[in-house]
């Protein structure tokens, strides 16, 4: 199974926002996702774009949250950030147990708030 990771172009933005929408389904949250498509769009390709993606093409889908999250590390190391973070709700379980396998990432109580320094 070969596993590409790349990085999004706008024409991945329709299956994108529909994962968001589905995660905000996942965490209880449907109303949660306000953002119009184009507004999306827009925000992520623009003229002054305020966020970036890598998207995993595969024929599977077994390990590829973890290769996402490790060349999302490697990406901000590139770029020089002092660290990342990010939320996860505390009854997930899973992503809680994901994410403590990297070393130097700390979880608070709650609604649990990560991040990991470099």
């Amino acid at each position: 199974m070969e596993i590409i990771i790349r990085n999004a172009i706008k024409e991945d933005c329709l299956r994108m926002l529909e994962l968001i929408q589905e995660l905000a389904v996942y965490e209880k949250e449907p109303d949660a996702v306000t953002v119009s498509f184009d507004h999306f769009v827009e925000s992520g390709f623009g003229e002054n774009p305020v966020w970036f993606a890598f998207v995993a093409e595969v024929d599977g889908n077994k390990g590829i949250g973890k290769l996402l999250f490790d060349k999302l590390i490697e990406e901000c190391k590139a770029k020089k950030y002092s660290g990342m973070a990010w939320q996860v709700l505390d009854w997930n379980e899973p992503a809680i147990n994901f994410y403590k396998k990297y070393d130097g990432v700390s979880i608070d109580k709650g609604w649990l708030n990560c991040m990991i320094n470099f």
